[in-house]
């Protein structure tokens, strides 16, 4: 087995080249990243104890591709990240139309996090 300081699960999920059953992270930005990820793609009511962690995205699935659902999603979103990773600011929050597809959207979010060590910042972009 491998030795070292492995934070949390890398995303997306993937088999371990150091003997791990999945690949770990080794350094915070790349774990708040995989955290962010887990928590925004996890549906509500998957996680065993934790019934309301993760987002509905699932609902805006058969609304239209407007602002109103735009905003839903985003609100989703905040919500959530809010209240499971309080340490996180995001700064620049947007979805948009696809310009692949008018039915899916892109949702950028720009984050920071202090967290007394450290000061990190980086980009997410997650195609619904």
């Amino acid at each position: 087995m491998a030795k070292g300081k492995y934070i949390n699960i890398n995303y997306p999920f993937k088999d371990s080249t150091k003997g791990f059953f999945l690949d770990l992270n080794s350094n915070d930005k790349d774990a708040i990243k995989a955290d962010l990820m887990h928590l925004i793609l996890t549906r509500k009511g998957q996680r065993l104890y934790l019934p309301d962690f993760g987002t509905d995205l699932l609902k805006f699935i058969f609304e239209p591709n407007e602002s109103m659902t735009h905003m839903g999603i985003e609100e989703e979103i905040k919500t959530v990240v809010k209240k499971y990773l309080p340490n996180l600011n995001l700064v620049n929050f947007s979805v948009d139309e696809s310009s692949e597809s008018e039915y899916a959207a892109i949702v950028t979010i720009e984050y920071t996090i202090t967290d007394g060590v450290f000061t990190e910042s980086d980009i997410v972009k997650i195609n619904i």
